[in-house]
Parts: C-alpha cells; sequence; structure tokens
C-alpha cells in the first residue's frame, strides 16, 4: 500500500525553471529520496522506489548529479581503509 504527500507549488515555479509540470515533480521525488539516502533516513533501495526510479537508476542518477552514492559515515569509512590496509599488508 503506498500513501500519497501533496505538496502544494506555485502554478508557474516549473515554467520558470524550464521544466513541465510532470517534470518538475519527477525532480522533486528525487531530490527528496536522494536527501534521505544522504542523510542515512533510508537505504538506496527504498530511496528509488520513494523516487519511482530502478535502484540502478536512482544510483546512476545520483551519479550524474554529482550526489555521492557512497553512503559511509566518518567512522564506517575509517573501518573500511584499515581494514583494506590490513589484508594488503597480509597479501605481501
Amino acid at each position: 500500500m503506498m500513501r500519497i504527500l501533496e505538496i502544494p507549488y506555485p502554478d508557474d515555479l516549473p515554467a520558470a525553471m524550464g521544466q513541465s509540470p510532470a517534470a518538475f515533480e519527477r525532480q522533486i521525488r528525487l531530490l527528496v529520496a536522494a536527501r534521505m539516502y544522504e542523510l542515512r533516513h533510508i537505504s538506496s533501495g527504498r530511496a528509488a522506489e520513494l523516487a519511482g526510479l530502478s535502484r540502478y537508476e536512482f544510483l546512476e542518477t545520483l551519479g550524474k548529479n554529482r550526489i555521492s552514492i557512497f553512503n559511509y559515515s566518518l567512522e564506517e569509512l575509517d573501518r573500511e581503509v584499515r581494514e583494506a590496509r590490513t589484508r594488503a599488508e597480509k597479501a605481501t
């Protein structure tokens, strides 16, 4: 089951941005999904679902819009780097 969220906006806003109302609404869905993903509130799969895209399309669109597809906290990234160094040292 899906719920519907209505977001009012001025009638002239899409045209002022050079978009059709449908394109403007798709962009709003994508931006909300991308921001929720960036904030780690939802997974990339859920964000894709919210944006109305496949997971691949969502991640590809993030990249095209210069939004990182890597959603690591600093602690997670630091752990990944330490583990990679440990693996590299064991391999030599």
